[in-house]
């Protein structure tokens, strides 16, 4: 077996909107269905934890291979096990909850107000490296479209939704979001 790609998602994969939220597992389905493969998670839940998501792969026959479970898993196992990781999210969320209203509940403070500013600045300064290395690394892309004869924001947005790009949040692109991105691009000629 052959591996053509590695895809790492930080997203959350709650919620049946994952493909639009994840742009890395987006990413990984059309490539795998490009080279007509599988897609290989180690755990079920590391793909998603709603049984709606993994029933509609199922259903568009979308080859994926779970490892703890094995290449010929039944779907319905793969259904029970979708259905345990569904339960567990909710589970979680409620442990999660619950903590945070205890602590609260008996005078705790959330969060760290003595480096409140700090965390924000460093978050804001992450952010931002970000938002630059995703323009530079999109910039080959947008100039290539023009080049191809695309002059105009909605021919941008068009011909990157086309080659199946998103844009930094995973979402479609649009007029407004090549503005924001050119923006971005003048930014950094002028830092320069």
């Amino acid at each position: 077996m052959n591996i053509i790609g590695e895809y790492v998602e930080l997203e959350t994969g709650k919620g049946a909107d994952a493909l639009d939220r994840r742009p890395q597992l987006a990413a990984a389905l059309l490539a795998a269905n490009k080279a007509k493969c599988s897609v290989l998670v180690s755990k079920l839940d590391r793909l998603s934890r709603d049984v709606a998501f993994i029933s509609g792969l199922m259903a568009q026959r979308v080859p994926f291979i779970v490892a703890e479970l094995g290449r010929d898993a039944d779907p319905f196992m793969l259904h029970l096990y979708a259905a345990l990781a569904e339960k567990e999210r909710r589970l979680i969320s409620e442990r999660t909850k619950a903590a945070l209203a205890a602590r609260k509940a008996n005078g705790g403070v959330l969060g760290n107000p003595r480096n409140i500013a700090e965390a924000g600045r460093l978050g804001r300064n992450i952010q931002m490296a970000l938002a630059d290395e995703f323009t530079r690394n999109l910039l080959p892309m947008v100039d290539a479209l023009r080049n191809a004869g695309a002059s105009t924001l909605d021919a941008i947005s068009c011909g990157l939704n086309r080659q199946g790009i998103r844009t930094a949040r995973g979402k479609r692109w649009h007029a407004s979001s090549v503005v924001n991105l050119l923006a971005r691009t003048s930014k950094l000629a002028e830092a320069r």
